[in-house]
């Protein structure tokens, strides 16, 4: 199996197949990653397509100082917060209704813990989500997002205690039956 730097060196010279098996590595970790930050699953899938061909079209600039999450990261965060802007000036409406993620699938501890991130201010929700859901770490996290790595530190702290206060009368509950 390609490493992803050398998917993104295939892609950039034009290989379609590199460009395939790159998307189907990335393309619903960026789903996810963008219904976290804007709670809406038609933009989330905006999101996914646009980022997709903006790594199509840029990976030739890919000049692998980062990891190629982080990239591809980093362009989705992009083309998120454009999209929020649009619709804050009104150039654009959602199709659907903001949403949280689908929990009809997954487990009842795994609802919970999701409803809980869902509802941490966006700054804490981001970080629990590139570092937990993804991976990354506070260092990666704190140049994706362009703010010092105190930072990171400092929100997922507060992260971590807001979702222990909302979790804890589960845990307990759940504990003692």
């Amino acid at each position: 199996m390609a490493q992803d730097g050398e998917l993104v060196a295939r892609v950039a010279q034009g290989d379609g197949n590199a460009f395939r098996e790159l998307y189907g590595r990335f393309a619903d970790r960026v789903f996810r990653y963008a219904l976290t930050l804007l709670r809406n699953r038609h933009l989330a899938e905006e999101v996914v397509q646009e980022t997709m061909v903006a790594v199509w079209q840029g990976a030739g600039s890919f000049a692998g100082r980062s990891q190629v999450s982080s990239w591809i990261f980093g362009i989705a965060r992009n083309q998120a917060y454009r999209l929020l802007r649009e619709e804050e000036k009104g150039e654009r409406t959602a199709n659907e209704p903001t949403c949280a993620p689908d929990p009809a699938d997954v487990v009842e501890q795994e609802d919970r813990v999701r409803d809980a991130v869902a509802a941490l201010p966006p700054g804490e929700r981001e970080v629990v989500f590139l570092a937990f859901y993804e991976g990354l770490s506070y260092r990666e996290i704190a140049g994706l997002l362009g703010i010092p790595e105190g930072t990171v530190k400092s929100r997922m702290y507060h992260a971590k205690r807001r979702l222990a206060e909302v979790l804890s009368p589960w845990t307990a509950g759940r504990q003692a039956s």
